[in-house]
């Protein structure tokens, strides 16, 4: 037995886990092809149970579904689809944040996503040549899981959290796709922009204004994912959220 497979259950879920999604984002593994439990587990180096574990999640995240016939396969997403979740995204993250905003969100977690924001300007601060795109994307990544806590509310964190395992839908889908191309470096110095007016509007209790900021930083997602498939479509291979969409 191998030194992975005697790893414990857990460790081995993890590993299916993240095994199987970075083979569907990268593409190795095609929208609508058949997972292959046996095949995954000699890929992967795990145990048939963590395996189905894995699948189970996956499928619960909605990226691969089950078949008539049993087993499962990797899901696939028309262009509709994609454009649809992200706007569900922009959807509840605005709800959450006119929430906060009518509520009254907790000064410690107010306290703590200005300080991510600032953190942003820091990063931004040097232009597309000096930025840090991995310290971008955990930022961001912080930020948006901060956002989600800002109303109290544990139904609102969770719906979030589950559109958001879709990677097109991710507040991170196209942040990496090319930040030498100047609208994509625009579309961060943008999306940064709306962050602080997010949070401001919050801070002064204009639920409103907050929703509706929400929904458009949202929509920069739309916009460059438009951008990616009509003007600069050589620009699709790096968007690993995109091997998973059909056509």
């Amino acid at each position: 037995m191998t030194k992975e497979r005697a790893a414990g259950p857990r460790q081995q879920s993890v590993k299916a886990l993240l095994g199987i999604r970075d083979l569907i984002l990268k593409g190795e593994i095609e929208p609508g092809e058949r997972l292959s439990e046996v095949a995954l587990s000699e890929r992967l180096d795990v145990s048939r149970t963590p395996l189905r574990s894995a699948l189970q999640k996956l499928e619960q995240e909605g990226l691969v579904t089950l078949i008539p016939s049993g087993g499962y396969a990797v899901r696939s997403f028309s262009r509709q689809d994609i454009v649809d979740a992200i706007e569900l995204r922009g959807v509840l993250e605005g709800t959450v944040v006119r929430l906060a905003a009518e509520r009254g969100a907790a000064p410690a977690r107010l306290k703590a996503i200005r300080e991510v924001v600032e953190q942003l300007d820091e990063v931004l601060g040097g232009g597309p040549e000096a930025l840090d795109i991995g310290r971008y994307e955990a930022l961001n990544g912080r930020f948006h899981a901060l956002l989600s806590e800002l109303a109290g509310s544990e139904v609102m964190r969770r719906e979030l959290e589950r559109i958001t395992s879709l990677p097109f839908a991710s507040p991170n889908a196209f942040v990496n796709t090319d930040v030498d191309v100047p609208a994509f470096y625009r579309s961060l110095v943008v999306a940064q922009a709306q962050h602080r007016a997010i949070v401001t509007a919050i801070e002064l209790r204009e639920g409103a204004r907050a929703e509706a900021l929400a929904r458009e930083h949202a929509r920069i997602a739309r916009q460059n994912l438009d951008f990616v498939l009509e003007e600069n479509p050589d620009l699709r291979r790096k968007v690993l959220a995109l091997a998973l969409m059909s056509g």
